[in-house]
């Protein structure tokens, strides 16, 4: 099985957040590793302040001194993140980065780029996780903006909605 792309941490020192992100994506670009290191995000959020006697919205980093990288961890990825000037680690304990789960990347709302699927309304797909692992049913709604699909699952001779993550389920 192909080692699925997770999200990660990279902590960076303060205010190199922006060109941590951009030496990731140029060297992803230079040695062709776009089906690694798929995305590289900085989390914003609006906020507003007073400038001159004036409310201006200005976007504010949620996590200063993080980047978050959608990747495949190997050996390879991992050394190319980790010796990106001004990245000091990853995050999770040692030298061991921990993947940030489904349900805390949805949180983060980071872009509903990530959240990829390959199925469409209508299409029959098989559950690959969870306590409806093995059964199939038909997609009858698609929200990627919370990495969300709902499947419609015979229970009891009745079609019920089953919402489940994007990486659970597999088109058949």
């Amino acid at each position: 099985m192909a080692e699925e792309a997770r999200w990660y941490v990279a902590h960076t020192y303060s205010g190199y957040e922006n060109k941590v992100r951009e030496s990731i994506l140029s060297t992803v670009k230079n040695r062709n590793m776009e089906d690694q290191i798929l995305e590289v995000e900085i989390p914003l959020e609006d906020s507003v302040e007073e400038k001159n006697g004036k409310q201006v919205v200005v976007q504010r980093k949620v996590f200063p001194g993080y980047v978050l990288v959608h990747m495949i961890m190997n050996d390879y990825t991992w050394y190319i993140v980790r010796n990106t000037r001004g990245v000091t680690g990853f995050v999770g304990p040692g030298s061991k980065p921990v993947p940030l789960t489904d349900e805390e990347v949805r949180k983060l709302g980071i872009s509903s780029a990530m959240f990829r699927i390959d199925c469409e309304l209508g299409d029959s797909v098989q559950i690959t996780n969870g306590p409806f692992e093995g059964s199939v049913g038909e997609v009858t709604e698609i929200r990627p903006e919370e990495g969300i699909v709902v499947v419609g699952l015979s229970i009891f001779g009745r079609s019920t909605p089953v919402e489940l993550s994007f990486e659970h389920i597999r088109k058949i």
